[in-house]
């Protein structure tokens, strides 16, 4: 059981669509397969799939969440699969990979980190890209948020922030959690180099406004070096 299937019935509402119209210019400009993963309830794979008429293989570990995306995709050009992107595997290298809504925030250490850059390098095929976005850790919020409940979308919820861990624990007002751990710039920098993936741009959000010292978003796109 994923810890996502709790959130299958609230997370469209809680997670918003301010992403979806990168995804769907990137998307727009692949020669070829498009994946996404941790794809979820279809939040953005439906919509690129809709504004650009192509075709989306959306994978996802979670069974709850893949049925409401089931549902949500009728008549639409997605495919969905189970499979977790710790260990999934393609019937074609994609042109276009991407992990939106912060998703590679639920790795955890460096080796399962490596492994999935790797693995996402390897089903990328020469010239392709692969995007994603996570947050900026700043402590300043970290500390103004920690402990204290929030609401997003209709969904209550408390943020805890584990420094020796680089863990977030949030957890909703009913006791469904979900746990991220953030990273830095310098480590994704390096999972990028050791996937043998090059940064192709890194911006600080969605409408590629120059990533500086004051984002707070990493909006990053690379590419794998054309053979």
């Amino acid at each position: 059981m994923s810890e996502y299937d709790a959130w299958a019935d609230v997370y469209d509402a809680w997670a918003g669509d301010a992403d979806v119209a990168f995804y769907a210019e990137l998307a727009r400009a692949a020669d070829g397969p498009i994946v996404e993963l941790a794809v979820g309830t279809g939040r953005v794979a439906i919509a690129v799939a809709r504004q650009t008429g192509k075709r989306v293989l959306g994978l996802d570990a979670s069974v709850a969440m893949l049925d409401v995306a089931r549902e949500k995709a009728r008549g639409v050009a997605v495919e969905l699969r189970q499979a977790d992107m710790r260990d999934f595997t393609l019937d074609e290298q994609a042109a276009l990979i991407y992990a939106p809504g912060r998703s590679l925030l639920h790795l955890h250490g460096w080796r399962e980190k490596r492994d999935v850059f790797r693995r996402i390098a390897t089903s990328l095929r020469p010239g392709g890209r692969f995007a994603f976005n996570s947050f900026v850790f700043v402590p300043r919020l970290a500390a103004e948020l920690d402990g204290v409940r929030q609401e997003s979308g209709g969904v209550v919820h408390t943020s805890s922030y584990i420094a020796a861990d680089n863990r977030i624990e949030v957890e909703r007002d009913d006791g469904a959690t979900i746990t991220l751990w953030w990273v830095t710039r310098a480590e994704i920098e390096g999972l990028l180099d050791v996937a043998g993936l090059e940064t192709e741009a890194l911006y600080g959000s969605f409408d590629k406004r120059p990533f500086g010292d004051e984002s707070t978003e990493f909006v990053w796109v690379a590419r794998k070096p054309a053979a």
